[in-house]
């Protein structure tokens, strides 16, 4: 009886949730009004592109980069941001300093809110800030779970890693797939973005409620706390998480702003990309990405650093000289390891991302012991990796600050970070998927070689 009434009550759910669909289809969003007008003319700018460019060279590719992760290899069109070597990331063609001073904000000379930068993202523009506020209530609009996502969630021990958890709440999310269902009944190729914008619209607003009962269940006893209708999107969040400070909302808000989008070559950027290729919906490619996003070279690398700051508090204190810290990172390096939070594969200065977060700390929590540690990190570390001579860019990046701002406020379960940083890039990894669409790119195929062919290959050239 009780599944039969869960069954009556999602079936229910499903029939709103299509009307709304519809209701929007017909009504329009802002966002989506402003999309519908965007499209043909990006269209026929992608379509001049391939006509006068199609054939020219972006490039040569190496045998270095075959076999070492194909780095630097130009072969992606990422429209949503850039990362150029020098200046870092940019959103849209906006710094992050930019984005700061002309996203809307919760507060006079406060943090964006996630909320306009998707829109950046989406449209290219900044956004008003009625525009933003639409946003939220839209976000706000479609964020009712159906409850087999939490029976599922349920079905996990608690000791389920909570990123193994949050995918797994994504994959249970699937069923309400709009661009699953419209595909299967054989809808034009050319409306596919349609579909692709509302489970995006539908999925970005229903993560932090999945996000937060992961933390709930496997930190705090299972007691959950329910959404709060007042709050901006970051500002829910981290009130369903149990946090209630308006600086740690403030935090929550540059937080899940600065990690939304790192153009499209890092794991769960190109992943997200690679399975929604083969027209896989937004739900399955951001399960996918998000598995990608676990390991440790990529999203765990934040509680990575904590850790390591941890593990030198422990040995050696805060109250540490120069000297005593030189000591433990060549300690460290000696004995094979790297330093994590330093170093990137794109970036050749300081992570932007990490300067912003220096900002709000020296803003916020100038005399936190662990801050002036990773202060005195950024003073120490850079002069020892290009002392031994084999990095490329011994500056900090992003990871090598968040975990100190998070835990200071309480966060503290450093295994939870990365959870965080996956409701974040969703956002930027689906304002692509909604292009991708509406561009009709192909399946990602790239050519693969072997030993034994790149050997040939290179030896015919040799004798040319």
């Amino acid at each position: 009886m009780v599944r039969m009434m869960r069954m009556l009550v999602d079936q229910g759910r499903r029939t709103s949730q299509n009307l709304q669909w519809v209701r929007h289809l017909t009504n329009n969003t802002d966002l989506k009004s402003r999309l519908e007008q965007l499209i043909p003319e990006e269209q026929a700018r992608l379509k001049d592109l391939k006509s006068k460019y199609g054939k020219n060279s972006l490039g040569d590719t190496t045998v270095d980069m075959a076999i070492g992760g194909m780095r630097g290899i130009k072969g992606m069109m990422w429209e949503t941001s850039l990362l150029d070597a020098e200046e870092g990331i940019r959103f849209r063609n906006m710094t992050i300093p930019e984005c700061q001073a002309k996203l809307p904000a919760a507060m006079p000379k406060g943090e964006p809110l996630p909320e306009g930068l998707f829109w950046l993202l989406v449209t290219g523009e900044v956004p008003t800030k009625e525009q933003v506020s639409a946003l939220t209530q839209e976000f706000q609009d479609r964020s009712q779970i159906p409850r087999h996502v939490f029976d599922v969630l349920d079905a996990l021990p608690k000791t389920a890693h909570p990123m193994t958890q949050f995918t797994a709440g994504i994959l249970a999310l699937q069923t309400e797939s709009e661009f699953a269902r419209a595909y299967a009944k054989g809808i034009d190729k050319r409306k596919y973005w349609e579909p692709t914008y509302e489970d995006s619209m539908n999925l970005i607003a229903r993560l932090p409620e999945i996000a937060a009962y992961v933390y709930r269940r496997t930190y705090k006893g299972g007691e959950t706390i329910a959404a709060n209708s007042t709050l901006d999107y970051a500002a829910n969040f981290a009130h369903m998480l149990g946090y209630e400070d308006p600086k740690f909302h403030e935090l929550m808000r540059l937080y899940l702003s600065i990690h939304s989008d790192h153009e499209g070559g890092n794991v769960s950027a190109h992943t997200v990309h690679l399975v929604g290729s083969a027209l896989s919906d937004p739900y399955l490619s951001v399960a996918a990405g998000m598995n990608g996003l676990a390991g440790p070279l990529h999203g765990l690398a934040n509680q990575e650093v904590l850790r390591w700051i941890e593990d030198i508090v422990r040995e050696i204190g805060t109250d540490v000289t120069t000297e005593q810290l030189k000591e433990f990172i060549w300690k460290t390096l000696k004995s094979g390891k790297v330093v994590p939070g330093y170093g990137h594969a794109v970036l050749r200065k300081t992570d932007p991302r990490y300067t912003c977060q220096r900002e709000f700390a020296l803003k916020h929590l100038p005399n936190d012991p662990m801050f002036q540690m990773v202060s005195k990190l950024y003073e120490v570390v850079p002069p020892i990796l290009l002392e031994l001579g084999k990095v490329k860019n011994p500056w900090p990046n992003v990871d090598a600050h968040s975990g100190v701002l998070l835990q200071y406020y309480g966060l503290k379960e450093a295994n939870y970070y990365t959870v965080l940083f996956g409701v974040s890039r969703t956002m930027g990894v689906l304002s692509q998927l909604i292009w991708d669409r509406a561009f009709g790119l192909p399946i990602e195929r790239p050519k693969s070689m072997t030993i034994e062919w790149i050997e040939n290959f290179c030896r015919k050239q040799a004798t040319k």
